[in-house]
Parts: C-alpha cells; sequence; structure tokens
C-alpha cells in the first residue's frame, strides 16, 4: 500500500470514529436541562399547589402515601429519560430553581382566584382541583 492510500485508510477510519463518537454522545447531549423539563416541572408547581392549599384550606389534608408515591415516580421518570441521580439532586436542592417553581405556583393560584388570608378561596380551587382530578387534586383529600 502506498503512503498516500495509507493515509487515507487511517483518516477514513479516524472519520468513523469521530462519527460514532458523535452518534453516541447526541442522547446525552439532547437532554435538556431538568428545569425545561416541561412533565418534570408541571408535576412539581402543582405538588406546590397542593402543598399550599392544603396549608390555606382548613378542610383540606394531603395524600401523603400518594404524595411519596408520586415523588418516586417522577424520579423514575427523570432516571428513565437519561438524566442522572446527581443531575436530580442538583437541581432539586438548587435555591434558585425551588424559588422558580413555587413562583409559577403562586401564579397558577392567584390566577385561580386564590387570595392569602381568604382560606375559602383556597377551599375553592383544593375542591375544584380535586374534581378535575389534576396533579395537585390527586395529592388532596377533603375532610
Amino acid at each position: 500500500m502506498t503512503r498516500l492510500g495509507a493515509y487515507r485508510v487511517r483518516a477514513g477510519a479516524a472519520l468513523v470514529a469521530l462519527s460514532c463518537a458523535a452518534a453516541l454522545a447526541v442522547p446525552a447531549a439532547a437532554l435538556q436541562p431538568l428545569s425545561q423539563e416541561r412533565h418534570i416541572n408541571d408535576s412539581l408547581v402543582q405538588a406546590r399547589v397542593a402543598d399550599m392549599l392544603r396549608r390555606g384550606c382548613p378542610t383540606l389534608d394531603a395524600r401523603l402515601v400518594r404524595a411519596f408515591s408520586e415523588a418516586r415516580k417522577l424520579k423514575r421518570y427523570a432516571l428513565d429519560q437519561g438524566y442522572s441521580e446527581a443531575q436530580i439532586d442538583a437541581f432539586l436542592d438548587s435555591r434558585d430553581e425551588r424559588r422558580r417553581i413555587y413562583a409559577e405556583a403562586d401564579r397558577y393560584m392567584v390566577a385561580n382566584g386564590v387570595v392569602n388570608g381568604q382560606p375559602e378561596t383556597f377551599c375553592r380551587l383544593g375542591q375544584q382541583e380535586i374534581e378535575r382530578k389534576t396533579i395537585a387534586g390527586s395529592l388532596l383529600v377533603a375532610r
């Protein structure tokens, strides 16, 4: 084989190797930040809504076993999507992310008629969430 031929073989092998590496890297690179993963964020916002509703309404309680079960399912979902335990823990431990989720939950509640200091507004939204079978509603029970 000539020097040029050997060079082409090596160059071709290198190109194939790079292509394979790029193809394998695509799934990891395709993962969006957890803060942008819609299902996870919507679920966390709804969990916060449920928590605030049960705190603000004297006739609502939390379904704690259900809440723990849903939290485990959400973590399993994140892991199945390709996120690592470390990524999940960092996201859940982030004060900035927590503030963002709490703010979204507050906006949702205000948009749905909840007024601080008016328990009946918390109770009304809580009952609506239960009736509509939302995530928040599934985490609540009326006494």
